[in-house]
């Protein structure tokens, strides 16, 4: 693996000697996580996506789920303890996280902030998520991820009529 490639993700899944596998793919710039499942042949449940909330009390949290889906809010307030939280706006991500939009993965943030992954992701052997840029993914156990990021499991998603 060229050293172009390692992330903080990457090297902070190294140094917990936690095993996960790097898929790489050609993008020059932010496309969705449905279209690059589908590009890759990928089932989008597997697929998770990370967003960033703020809270009321200020604090910023992180939430990864399936990429086809939406995160309740509500739910996502609940998770953390918080009385509402509000999804950060694009332009604030790297500020926040040291990433950027589509290359923005839970492991590896400037600060480790509270991590809550969907309860979907417990059904899975292996999910994918951003590698810590565009055109990586890191593939690992959910509970690999939980114990990396010092998260927990919680049902996030927003009920589709």
């Amino acid at each position: 693996m060229g050293k172009e490639l390692k992330t903080n993700a990457m090297r902070m899944l190294e140094k917990l000697k936690i095993p996960f596998t790097i898929n790489t793919y050609e993008c020059e710039e932010f496309v969705d996580g449905i279209s690059i499942a589908e590009k890759l042949g990928q089932p989008p449940e597997q697929s998770f996506k990370t967003l960033v909330a703020q809270g009321k009390s200020g604090g910023y949290f992180v939430f990864v789920l399936p990429v086809a889906q939406e995160l309740d809010l509500k739910k996502a307030a609940a998770s953390v303890g918080e009385k509402s939280v509000a999804l950060i706006h694009v332009k604030d991500i790297n500020r926040v996280t040291g990433y950027i939009r589509g290359g923005c993965t839970p492991i590896g943030m400037k600060k480790a902030y509270p991590t809550v992954v969907d309860q979907t992701a417990a059904r899975f052997d292996t999910i994918i998520i951003s590698g810590g840029r565009i055109g990586a993914q890191i593939l690992l156990a959910p509970d690999d991820l939980l114990r990396a990021v010092g998260g927990k499991y919680a049902d996030l998603l927003l009920l589709q009529a």
